[in-house]
Formats: C-alpha cells, sequence, structure tokens
C-alpha cells in the first residue's frame, strides 16, 4: 500500500527526488529488519544496488540516522540500529498521547487528501482472513498508521508520529515469532479507519487509545 508522496523508483514517472527513493527504499528495509539490526550499510554496494549516487545516498543515511534507524562512527561506517524492547514504555507513552490525537485530526478532516488510501485500506482489511501471515499484517498495520498520521495535517505531528511507529515496528518484526497472532488488533483499524472516514472524531480517538494499549500489552506478556 502505497503512502502520500512515495513514488516508483529513480528511473519512473514519479517527482521523487533520489535522495527520497534512497531513504524510503532503505527505511522500509531498516523497518520490517530485511537488514538486519546491527548490520553494516556499505554506500559503495547500497548505491550499486539502488541506482543512486553517493551524494543522495548520504544525504539518506543522514535522514535514517535521524529517524534512530542506522547510527554512523567516526571511521567505522553506517550500521542499522539495534532493537532495544526496553524503549517501548517511553514510546507507548508517547504514542498513547499522539496516535489518538492523529486519529482524532484526521475524523476532524474525514481523511483529507488521504481519504481515497484510506478507503481502499478499509476495504482490504474487511477481506482479510485467517490465512494472513504474519509479515502481511505487520505491514498493513505499519501503512495504515502512515495514512492515518498523513490524514491528521499536521507535519510535526506525522514526523514524530511516523519515527515512533517505525521504532514499534521493529520491535514487532523482532518478536515476531513470539508474540500471539496479531490478526484481531490489525482488524481493529476497520472501526478506527471507519471513524475516520465518517468524521467521528471522539470514537476515532477512543479507538486509537485501545489499539495503542493493546499493542503494548501484547509485547509485554512475551518480554
Amino acid at each position: 500500500m502505497a503512502t502520500s508522496g512515495e513514488g516508483a523508483g529513480p528511473r519512473g514517472e514519479s517527482k521523487e527526488s533520489l535522495a527520497d527513493y534512497a531513504y524510503r527504499v532503505l527505511r522500509d528495509r531498516l523497518v520490517l529488519l530485511d537488514i538486519s539490526p546491527g548490520a553494516p550499510l556499505g554506500e559503495s554496494v547500497l548505491a550499486l544496488e539502488l541506482g543512486v549516487g553517493r551524494t543522495p545516498l548520504r544525504e539518506a543515511l543522514k535522514r535514517l540516522e535521524s529517524d534512530h534507524l542506522v547510527v554512523t562512527f567516526s571511521r567505522r561506517g553506517t550500521f542499522a540500529t539495534t532493537v532495544d524492547v526496553t524503549e517501548l514504555s517511553e514510546i507507548t507513552e508517547m504514542r498513547s498521547v499522539l496516535v489518538p490525537l492523529a486519529a482524532r485530526r484526521a475524523a476532524q478532516h474525514h481523511g483529507g487528501a488521504m481519504r481515497r488510501d484510506l478507503d481502499e485500506a478499509l476495504r482490504a482489511m474487511e477481506k482479510f482472513d485467517e490465512e494472513v501471515d504474519a509479515r502481511a499484517l505487520l505491514e498493513h498495520d505499519l501503512a495504515v498508521h502512515r495514512l492515518i498520521s498523513a490524514a491528521a495535517c499536521s507535519r510535526h505531528l506525522q514526523e514524530t508520529l511516523v519515527r515512533l511507529d517505525h521504532l514499534v515496528a521493529r520491535m514487532w518484526c523482532a518478536m515476531i515469532d513470539r508474540i500471539p497472532p496479531m490478526g484481531d488488533h490489525v482488524r481493529e483499524h476497520v472501526a478506527l479507519v471507519g471513524a475516520v472516514l465518517d468524521g467521528d472524531a471522539d470514537r476515532a480517538e477512543g479507538l486509537a487509545a485501545a489499539h495503542v494499549s493493546d499493542f503494548d500489552r501484547a509485547v509485554r506478556a512475551v518480554v
């Protein structure tokens, strides 16, 4: 599921810059642990693989470092950050305030520019069955959170929430074989997205708060 402003790649029709393209691709690999925590990110290899130059790649890596997804050490290079589950309490404390706020604002705008994408996400979720694998559920959960953050129409709120949601997604991915099946957790988005599209701000806010708490309990049960 694409989110606003995401292009197809450096050779396509998109207006997406090479730096934005490199950032988007590497961000998703890091969030979903396709790049393992602690793994080195060699510039020459990545530049060749992504088809971009060193300058846009370095710009992307700087952005990823500000997202706490990579860390750069002098004379050693850049590495994917580790997944620190001990940060869950602090992250949950912030998300328990900001995710409901974003949902409320998104509902006040009836989804805004993200309305069509949210509607597509809702229809996709309504077709979910018990056979949906854990990775697909995680990716869908992440995509919906990105859409709601964008629909809140607040750049500062969106930037903060997306960073926090990415850190949470990494925790989920790291423990994907240990936490209980999360199908019901992701299906909570059906009611949440419905409330956003209906413009029911109070309901959207309450459902978002419960959704954050649900994930926190699921992780704490296995750590």
